[in-house]
C-alpha cells in the first residue's frame, strides 16, 4: 500500500513536471519565432524586395537561410492577399497561406497554434511596413513535432530523479516492510487485530490481577482485576511499589494492600526488561488459614490437655487403689483449683468471650511449650468491644510472636498479656522474656521476620490493622520486648 501511494505520488509529479516543461518548450518556441518573424520584418532586403515586380527571387533565398540558420521549420513572406513569396516547399510558392493574418494586416501580430501544409505548427504573423503602410507579412514557425522532440531531449532530466525517487521509496517501503513484520513477529493487521480482542477479553475477564511496569518504574498495563485490588486510581501502595522496586523474581510472595492480603508473583521480560506483576486475593483464604490455625491451636491444646488429665487422672486412680484416698483428693483438688484459676483470671478480666477463648487457648499452647502466659491483673475489657474482630489479630499476632520469641530460651520463659479499654482506646500491651529483636524499628514491615521460612506477615497485619484505625505502635526492646499498640474507639 506504501508503494502503491508513492508510485502515484511520483507519477503525480512526474506528470506535472513534464506538463510544465511542454508548456515551457511552447513558450519558448513562441518567444523563438516572434523575434525571428520581427527580425525578418525589420530587414531591408524583405522590404526592398516587397517592391519589385518579382518578390519571390530576392526572398525565397533569403527566406531559405534564415530558416536553416535559426532552426525553424518555415520562414514565409507573403503579400497582403496571403499569396506566399517564399515557402520550404518550392511548387507551395504562390499558394494562399493557411491562417489567420487579420491582426497583422492592421498592424498588430498574430500568434497561434494552427494546421497548415507542414502540419500542426506554433506560428507568428507579423507585418511588415512601409511607413505605417502593411506592404507585405511575414510568418515563421515552428512544427508541434519539432517542439516534442525537444521536449523529449530533455526527458532525462526530469524522468532520472523520478526513476531515483520512485527506486528509494520502493526500497524505504521494503525496509520498514520488514522492520514492521520483525517487530510483529510476522502477524498482519488481520492477526494483530485479532490478538488485541483475545488479550483485551483475557485482561478484563481474567479475575487475577495483572500490572507490566516499564524499566523506568511507570506502569504500562494494568488490568480492571489489579485496578479493584490496589486502587491503582490513586498510585500503587508502597508495599507493591517496595517490591516492583528490587526487580526480584518472586513467587507467592504475600504483600499486605489495605485491608488486603494479596500474593505477588513478579518476572522480568529479558528483551524489554518490563516486570510483570500478578496478584492474587488471598485476603479470605488468610482468614480460614487464621481460623484454621486458631482451632488448630485450640486442638492441641486440649490434646495437651486431654494429655495430661489422662496422666494426672491415671494417677488419682492409682492412689485409690494403693487406698492412698485422701492423697488422691487432694491431688484433683489442687489441678481443678490451677484449671479454675486460670479460667477465672482470664474471664475475670476480659469479658469478650472470643478474646478469653483466644487468650485461655494461648495459655495452654504456652504451657506446652513450657512458657507461662500471665494475663495482667490490671487487663480491663467489655463483653462488646469496639474493635471485635480485629482485636483478635492484634492479640493472636502479638502473643504469637512473643510465645515464638521465648521459645528455646533459658528459664524463666514468660509472656504478659494487658488488654485496656480506656479514655477512648484500647490499649494492647504483650511483653516476652525473650533476647529482644535485633530491629525494633523494621518489625512490623512487610517480610520482617526470625523465623526460618517465615512470611512476616504477623506484625504485618497488626501495623495494617492499627493505621486503619488511626492508632499507633511502639517497640521497646532490650532484655525482652514489649509491644504496645493503641487503637482509638468511638465513646
Amino acid at each position: 500500500m506504501q508503494a502503491l501511494v508513492v508510485t502515484c505520488l511520483v507519477a503525480i509529479g512526474t506528470t506535472g513536471a513534464v506538463l510544465l516543461a511542454r508548456d515551457d518548450a511552447t513558450q519558448a518556441a513562441i518567444d523563438q519565432v516572434t523575434g525571428i518573424a520581427v527580425a525578418v520584418a525589420h530587414a531591408p532586403t524583405v522590404i526592398e524586395a516587397a517592391r519589385t515586380p518579382n518578390p519571390s527571387a530576392v526572398l525565397q533565398p533569403y527566406a531559405e537561410s534564415v530558416r536553416r540558420a535559426t532552426h525553424t521549420d518555415f520562414v514565409v513572406v507573403m503579400a497582403t492577399d496571403r499569396t506566399r513569396w517564399t515557402h520550404p516547399t518550392a511548387n507551395l510558392i504562390g499558394q494562399p497561406f493557411i491562417g489567420t493574418i487579420a491582426g497583422a494586416l492592421a498592424g498588430g501580430r498574430v500568434v497561434e497554434t494552427h494546421a497548415g501544409t507542414l502540419g500542426e505548427s506554433v506560428r507568428t504573423v507579423v507585418p511588415v511596413l512601409a511607413g505605417r503602410t502593411v506592404i507585405a507579412l511575414v510568418s515563421v514557425g515552428i512544427t508541434t513535432d519539432a517542439i516534442n522532440k525537444r521536449l523529449l531531449g530533455r526527458a532525462p532530466v526530469v524522468l532520472i530523479p523520478a526513476a531515483v525517487a520512485l527506486l528509494l521509496a520502493a526500497a524505504g517501503s521494503w525496509l520498514l516492510s520488514r522492520r514492521l513484520s520483525r517487530q510483529t513477529h510476522g502477524l498482519g493487521p488481520a492477526e494483530m487485530t485479532r490478538m488485541y480482542e483475545y488479550h483485551d477479553a483475557v485482561l478484563h475477564s481474567v479475575r487475577e490481577g495483572l500490572i507490566v511496569v516499564d524499566r523506568s518504574g511507570q506502569v504500562t498495563l494494568i488490568n480492571d482485576s489489579a485496578r479493584a485490588l490496589v486502587g491503582a486510581s490513586e498510585g500503587l501502595p508502597p508495599e507493591l511499589a517496595d517490591l516492583i522496586a528490587t526487580r526480584a523474581e518472586v513467587t507467592d510472595e504475600p504483600v499486605l494492600v489495605g485491608d488486603r492480603v494479596l500474593v505477588a508473583n513478579q518476572r522480568v521480560i529479558p528483551s524489554q526488561g518490563h516486570l510483570v506483576i500478578t496478584l492474587r486475593d488471598h485476603t479470605e483464604l488468610r482468614a480460614l488459614t487464621g481460623e484454621l490455625d486458631s482451632v488448630r491451636g485450640l486442638t492441641e491444646a486440649l490434646r495437651a490437655q486431654a494429655h495430661e488429665s489422662a496422666n494426672r487422672l491415671h494417677t488419682v486412680l492409682t492412689l485409690v487403689e494403693l487406698g492412698r484416698s485422701d492423697e488422691a483428693v487432694r491431688l484433683a483438688t489442687a489441678e481443678l483449683e490451677v484449671a479454675q484459676q486460670l479460667t477465672d483470671q482470664v474471664v475475670g478480666a476480659v469479658r469478650e468471650p472470643a478474646l478469653a477463648a483466644l487468650l485461655l487457648g494461648k495459655s495452654a499452647q504456652a504451657a506446652e511449650r513450657g512458657v507461662q502466659l500471665v494475663v495482667d491483673e490490671a487487663s480491663s475489657l467489655s463483653e462488646s468491644p469496639p474493635a471485635g474482630r480485629d482485636l483478635l489479630t492484634v492479640v493472636g499476632n502479638l502473643v504469637d510472636n512473643a510465645l515464638e520469641a521465648v521459645a528455646g530460651t533459658p528459664p524463666p520463659r514468660k509472656v504478659t498479656v494487658l488488654v485496656v479499654q480506656e479514655d477512648g482506646e484500647v490499649r494492647v500491651t504483650v511483653s516476652d522474656t525473650g533476647p529482644g529483636m535485633p530491629d525494633p524499628a523494621a518489625a512490623f514491615r512487610r517480610g520482617w521476620t526470625t523465623k526460618e521460612g517465615g512470611r512476616g506477615v504477623g506484625l504485618s497485619l497488626v501495623r495494617q490493622v492499627t493505621e486503619r484505625y488511626g492508632g499507633a505502635y511502639d517497640v521497646q526492646s532490650s532484655a525482652g520486648t514489649i509491644i504496645t499498640v493503641r487503637l482509638p474507639v468511638p465513646s
